[in-house]
């Protein structure tokens, strides 16, 4: 164990056995990012909590009695959040997190599991809302190949995706959030969202990690009916 350049201690792990070393790599940036002991120690389900934390405080994303969409919620710090922000939890607003997975109750939070991918997602994602969203968020990232470009593509083609959901769901003015990369690979997902929507922006809290190119797109004033 030593101390980084900024005086903490820095926890090194010992490859042995049949650990590899990018399972090392994993464990030791872990041990040593102080996100994950601050999501531990305020009872967040992940360090992507900070994320969000941090991007709502500055553009105030989240208000009481809002109804708000999380995509691919699973573990599900950002729905922890978005239930405080909106006070679903005292009947103010309304958070559904929707993941493939099975995820562990949250209070506040109305859970469905299943593919937003599917035609008839938006009804049901409606019907539980009791109308339309006000904000759509997802912090999903796509199964990556190792193939720089065929990940990148992934990637652009979720958020794509991800952003028609949000078109289909959002209440006029409503503002979607979604997790991207950075690359060259997105300028018809840019396009999109600026003619759906009146401002987008890109977004790196400081809880994203420096040497990731992991970034936010952020798209505020829907444009109900900009299809037509």
């Amino acid at each position: 164990m030593a101390k980084d350049t900024t005086g903490r201690l820095h926890v090194q792990v010992k490859t042995g056995g049949k650990r590899k070393l990018s399972s090392k790599l994993w464990l030791e940036r872990q041990l040593n990012d102080p996100y994950v002991a601050k999501a531990k120690a305020a009872g967040y389900r992940s360090r992507a909590a900070f994320k969000l934390l941090e991007i709502d405080d500055k553009y105030r994303l989240l208000k009481p009695g809002m109804a708000v969409v999380d995509l691919g919620a699973a573990p599900g710090g950002w729905s922890q959040i978005a239930a405080k922000r909106v006070g679903s939890a005292e009947g103010k607003g309304r958070v559904v997190a929707i993941d493939l997975l099975e995820m562990p109750e949250i209070p506040g939070v109305d859970f469905a599991q299943l593919d937003f991918m599917d035609d008839d997602a938006p009804e049901k994602l409606t019907a539980m809302l009791g109308g339309g969203a006000d904000v759509v968020m997802s912090d999903m990232a796509a199964n990556t190949t190792g193939h720089r470009k065929t990940d990148q593509l992934r990637i652009v083609g979720l958020v794509e995706t991800a952003a028609a959901f949000a078109c289909d769901v959002l209440k006029p003015g409503g503002t979607f959030l979604a997790k991207t990369f950075q690359s060259g690979a997105d300028a018809e997902l840019l396009a999109q969202l600026k003619r759906d929507f009146a401002t987008v922006r890109h977004v790196k809290p400081a809880a994203s990690r420096q040497d990731s190119s992991e970034r936010y797109v952020l798209a505020t004033g829907f444009r109900a009916g900009a299809k037509a």
